[in-house]
């Protein structure tokens, strides 16, 4: 896999990405890409701060997946500074392929790369499938996550 690019989210990207959001029963009942002004603007907003990084794989020219890794500064654990995974989500037809493995990895070294001494993600409940891919790379589910909508 040595013709993947790993690299920072372009408003080109967009389109591709969103679709890959959508492209899934959550997503698709969560998820707008006839409409991607508001997308557009939070690519603005994360693009402006250093501790976000919403990157894409592409590879031949195609974005295949995506991710955003957050950088938190923290208190707890000593003043730990910490990293979040979010929004993983891989072409459905690359899926199996290793990409995911691939982008995890790279979430994880730049973490480590930033000072981070501890990864996190969080992973619906219905998504068993991820929940396993996860534990094979070494993550375990540790906590249980609250979310409240506002």
């Amino acid at each position: 896999m040595a013709d993947l690019e790993i690299r920072p989210t372009t408003e080109d990207d967009l389109p591709a990405v969103v679709a890959m959001l959508a492209d899934d029963p959550l997503g698709a009942q969560r998820e707008s890409p006839d409409d991607l002004s508001p997308y557009l603007a939070a690519l603005e907003r994360l693009s402006a701060d250093p501790n976000q990084h919403l990157v894409v794989a592409v590879r031949g020219g195609r974005v295949v997946g995506t991710l955003q890794l957050t950088i938190v500064p923290g208190l707890s654990r000593r003043g730990a500074t910490r990293s979040i995974i979010e929004g993983v989500r891989i072409h459905s037809d690359e899926r199996g392929s290793g990409l995911g493995t691939q982008l995890i990895e790279w979430a994880v070294d730049q973490s480590r790369r930033q000072g981070c001494q501890l990864v996190q993600l969080t992973s619906d409940k219905t998504r068993t499938g991820a929940h396993r891919f996860y534990e094979r790379l070494g993550f375990s589910a540790s906590h249980t996550g609250f979310k409240l909508q506002l």
